[in-house]
């Protein structure tokens, strides 16, 4: 049973690697609408509450740098390296949190919320190392506009999407 459902995970966590690659490009003409929205973002949330925070972890952390080899957006470097810490942490933090908190659809939120601030709190970071290495400036206004103020449109795609989709597959899957 149990290698069962890990082969179910692994092939669950290809797929969410899979949209991942190929979501960006619905909005790859744009490059500004697709900053804004974060598209790569929604297949590692998925990831996380459905295969777990290890797998969740393991595509958030591949899935921009291969997108950056395959497409060359983003830019492997300092974009693509930074956005690997970012997603790896929401993939892991979305996918502990689910595990930990009642399935309750107010917990969803409460999971996802959670999941946002802490990654955007390791996007600072690697940000600031990142950039404290490369000698370019970054400090508090910049994690506040990166990671809040021109991300407002991303948050809001997401948190309106997102449990959409946990509870309409959460109530498929139980089906089975």
């Amino acid at each position: 049973m149990s290698s069962k459902k890990n082969i179910y995970r692994v092939v669950l966590s290809g797929m969410f690697l899979a949209i991942a690659m190929v979501l960006p490009l619905l909005t790859g003409q744009i490059p500004q609408i697709g900053k804004a929205l974060s598209p790569m973002h929604i297949p590692v949330f998925l990831c996380g509450f459905f295969c777990g925070p290890w797998y969740g972890l393991a595509v958030g952390f591949i899935a921009p740098l291969l997108r950056g080899l395959i497409f060359g957006m983003p830019v492997l470097f300092p974009s693509g390296v930074i956005m690997a810490f970012e997603l790896a942490t929401y993939g892991c933090v979305s996918g502990l949190l689910y595990r930990l908190f009642p399935k309750k659809i107010v917990y969803i939120y409460v999971t996802l919320i959670c999941s946002m601030l802490i990654g955007r709190v390791v996007w600072g970071v690697a940000s600031a190392i990142v950039y404290g290495i490369t000698k370019a400036g970054f400090g508090w206004q910049a994690f506040l506009a990166g990671a809040f103020i021109n991300a407002i449109p991303g948050i809001i795609l997401h948190i309106v999407l997102i449990p959409v989709i946990v509870i309409a597959l959460r109530k498929y899957t139980a089906k089975e």
